[in-house]
């Protein structure tokens, strides 16, 4: 690499402007990347963050400003365009096929042919083994991706990247769902790619894994650039501040609970998945009124088929379940409502909202058919305006009015909704399944405090979050399922981190060489 093209950016981008209809996202952002530097980006859910990186990727074409690869213009027309200009993104949600072979995801969609239609399996291979040497990686190019953990499959998508050999990689939430010990392994990965002269542009809301990772921050707030940082010239909370436009506090204060007496009793509750295999072999567990149990498990450990079984919407193969001292054992998720359980789905978009439907139909879907939406088969507009306007206003929810489709609103303001909706009434049992996935640092401020309101008020609450800081930070009690078992339950407020880690990761089991040395 000569000293002029050192000294030239990998990546610019100037003036980068892109307009929708009644909102601007990107105004005249100027960005730029420079050979082996891990650049974070931050911002509040729509701030313009993913427009940007779509932008950069091909997903989305700029109304003004222009885009630079080592000094020279080029004009990015797709995806594919992207890639073979060496600019590669790994998203939250993994793009992986479970049911294909590590190498097979790999390749896909860049073939190594041997002859006419047949892929050459062995050349595929050799790459894939000399890529993962070379970086580090602890892969079996042969292994199904469906068998591998989440932080595996989280390597194989950055293999991916790789063997399209990318010079600028976009990580978008690449630590959403990690245990803390697979994080650092990312993280030690990440400064190898960034010292082989790699770019990464490293999208989080984790401030605190900014800071540790990051050589320069760039913050956006609503379509512009606020302001650049250096990791050791500034703070979390300065860097929260620069996001939203005012003091933010990091870490909610969850107070004393005053806990009640029993309300929801679970005891050898068993679930079977759809190809009737046991994923949750007999769990037990009790939550009192007034009290937060965090469930803390990497993802696929059973979390969902039991929290689908404790909602409703997927019977049980065995056990009972209670609440407030009545036998509720499958019943149905209409049933559920009616009896004072709230639930917040994890995929607020194919569970959680009606994305065409307008903010005020979407505020009532639980209750459309109670009094005072309805009277019989008669629907009361004015008391769904009424509630609507009410709902938007406690809860802060960014938008301009209520009758605009929900898809146009911001995923931490879809968030609102959901949240508004199953908050608003009394309850017995509050379900959060994932409550602040990819939400900024002002939402999920927000989201915390009405959480510790309803526990004040005397909610059970159950809820179950791959975010390990946010289980930790707000519970009372914590359990940590281990392959569909609850291994653990610790004190909320005195539970270590890495150990909590490390039973996520294990189950409690004795590592061989540990005992072998014993």
């Amino acid at each position: 690499m000569t000293g002029e093209l050192a000294s030239v950016p990998a990546l610019e981008m100037r003036g980068i402007t892109k307009r929708y209809p009644g909102v601007v996202a990107n105004d005249h952002i100027d960005l730029d990347v420079r050979r082996g530097e891990i650049h974070a980006l931050l911002g509040e859910n729509g701030a313009g963050k993913t427009t940007l990186m779509n932008i950069l990727y091909g997903l989305a074409r700029p109304n003004e400003g222009e885009i630079l690869l080592d000094g020279k213009t080029v004009q990015i027309a797709d995806p594919s365009d992207a890639i073979s200009r060496g600019i590669s993104m790994v998203h939250q949600h993994f793009m992986l096929v479970p049911v294909l072979s590590v190498a097979e995801n790999v390749v896909l969609g860049a073939e190594t042919m041997a002859r006419g239609p047949f892929l050459d399996r062995r050349e595929a291979s050799k790459r894939i083994a000399a890529l993962a040497a070379q970086f580090g990686f602890e892969l079996d190019p042969d292994a199904r991706v469906g068998s591998l953990s989440v932080g595996q499959q989280q390597r194989v998508e950055i293999l991916k990247a790789l063997y399209r050999d990318a010079q600028i990689l976009v990580l978008d939430e690449p630590t959403a769902v990690l245990t803390p010990q697979e994080t650092d392994e990312i993280f030690v990965l990440l400064r190898r790619l960034a010292d082989d002269g790699r770019s990464i542009i490293f999208i989080s809301h984790k401030l605190y894994e900014v800071l540790a990772i990051a050589d320069r921050i760039t913050v956006i707030r609503r379509g512009r650039v606020i302001g650049d940082r250096k990791p050791g010239e500034t703070t979390e909370a300065e860097l929260a501040e620069l996001m939203v436009g005012r003091e933010v506090e990091l870490t909610v204060d969850r107070g004393a609970s005053h806990v009640g007496g029993p309300m929801l009793h679970v005891e050898g509750l068993r679930v079977t998945d759809e190809r009737k295999h046991e994923i949750v072999p007999g769990v037990s567990l009790d939550i009192r009124a007034g009290e937060i149990l965090g469930i803390a498990g990497v993802a696929g450990n059973g979390q969902d088929e039991l929290i689908e079984a404790l909602i409703g919407l997927r019977k049980p193969s065995g056990g009972k379940v209670s609440l407030d001292g009545r036998d509720i054992t499958g019943c149905s998720p209409r049933d559920m409502n009616r009896a004072g359980v709230g639930y917040v789905p994890g995929d607020r978009h194919r569970f959680g909202l009606i994305l065409s439907f307008p903010v005020y139909d979407n505020l009532i879907l639980t209750s459309y058919y109670r009094e005072p939406y309805s009277h019989g088969p008669l629907r009361d507009g004015a008391a769904v305006a009424e509630s609507a306007d009410a709902q938007v206003a406690r809860f802060d929810i960014r938008v301009p009015s209520s009758n605009v489709a929900t898809s146009t609103l911001s995923g931490g303001n879809q968030q609102k909704v959901i949240v508004a909706r199953e908050f608003e009434r009394p309850l017995k049992l509050l379900i959060l399944d994932q409550p602040t996935r990819g939400l900024d640092v002002g939402s999920i401020e927000f989201i915390h405090k009405q959480i510790i309101a309803k526990r004040d008020a005397g909610t059970a609450v159950l809820l179950v979050s791959a975010e390990l800081d946010e289980v930790m930070e707000i519970s009372d009690r914590i359990a940590v399922i281990y392959r569909g078992r609850i291994v653990a339950e610790l004190d909320g407020r005195t539970a270590d981190k890495s150990a909590v880690g490390l039973l996520m990761a294990t189950g409690g089991e004795a590592n061989p060489a540990e005992e072998a040395t014993a």
